[in-house]
């Protein structure tokens, strides 16, 4: 080598005392001194897919304990650290992130899932009507409401107080989905909140609900996709435009690093682990082999990337300009 470590931090050392020898340099660097901003976020990120314009909404950001035993409940903690560590990640800390899709396919305005409306305005979400006005549009434009699954993160967004947050739309729901939770008893269960969510959000709605099954087109490009195993009734969304695709896979996997590279380990909110895993094996796996984009909910905003065969799972690959081109 033509240099090492130590030689490098010489040299790094006497540029730094040749900068401080120098009393304009000094004068510059004490104007530039300014206070810390405050964190901004637009809040949305958008590119095209063929004809169709996709917009990325982040409801918001969330921090939790874990990822251990959310993530990899099966296994030691000593294991799920090992792999947040081998991948820059801390291992007792991480950040949810909560990204619902809006997309403009010419004739329809579609929001997929709505975040986590007001009753998560206190931990950092519950932005997204803010942020589809901050896009260009209103909430009022949105044709078609597209609910993944009816877990409340997915669904408290649908009302504003006692009215419709999406005053115009109509709703689409898996049947499976609808059928679980209208004739199942939650009570007692860690499984109540999301009924209690349904009974507020989403009963309301009833008149306006179209119960769909796996291959429905809800639009003309836009195809449903089973995806069971996080719920009995979860759903992917097969977007197809101009000879270009897009799957929005919704809760299959909610960490980017242990739900993919390790998609057999337990996940706490799956309610038919098994079932889940065996849903993320599937579909990434077809991700994979086509290279297929992908939009994961919890994936990090953007949430747009591509999975390519690592180990026994999948290494996510952000997307950077793949879209603007």
């Amino acid at each position: 080598m033509l240099f090492n470590r130590r030689s490098m931090f010489k040299a790094g050392a006497a540029v730094t005392a040749l900068a401080l020898s120098t009393p304009q340099i000094m004068t510059r660097a004490a104007f530039a001194a300014a206070p810390p901003r405050p964190e901004t976020n637009s809040g949305f990120h958008r590119f095209m897919l063929g004809k169709f314009e996709i917009t990325v909404i982040l409801d918001g950001m969330r921090t939790f304990d874990g990822p251990h035993p959310t993530f990899g409940a099966d296994q030691s903690a000593d294991e799920v650290a090992s792999l947040m560590n081998a991948n820059f990640l801390p291992s007792d800390r991480m950040i949810g992130q909560f990204n619902p899709v809006l997309v403009n396919t010419g004739t329809e305005l579609i929001l997929f899932d709505t975040g986590n409306g007001q009753e998560g305005r206190e931990f950092g979400t519950g932005h997204l009507a803010s942020r589809i006005t901050a896009s260009g549009y209103t909430p009022a434009d949105v044709t078609i409401v597209a609910i993944s699954h009816l877990h409340a993160d997915h669904i408290n967004g649908l009302m504003e107080g006692d009215r419709p947050a999406f005053s115009q739309a109509r709703y689409v729901v898996s049947q499976a989905e609808w059928d679980f939770w209208a004739f199942t008893d939650f009570a007692g269960t860690p499984a109540a909140v999301h009924a209690t969510a349904i009974q507020r959000k989403v009963l309301p709605l009833g008149g306006k609900m179209t119960f769909i099954s796996a291959g429905a087109s809800i639009a003309p490009g836009v195809t449903s996709m089973v995806a069971a195993g996080h719920t009995p009734g979860h759903m992917a969304f097969l977007l197809e435009s101009a000879g270009r695709s897009l799957l929005l896979t919704g809760d299959t996997a909610n960490h980017f690093v242990a739900s993919l590279q390790k998609p057999d380990w337990e996940v706490s909110f799956d309610m038919d682990k098994g079932a889940a895993a065996n849903s993320r094996k599937r579909i990434f796996g077809t991700l994979a082999a086509e290279r297929i984009p992908f939009i994961g909910y919890h994936m990090p905003h953007p949430s747009a990337g591509y999975v390519e065969p690592f180990d026994t799972g999948f290494h996510f690959v952000p997307v950077s300009y793949q879209f603007l081109i």
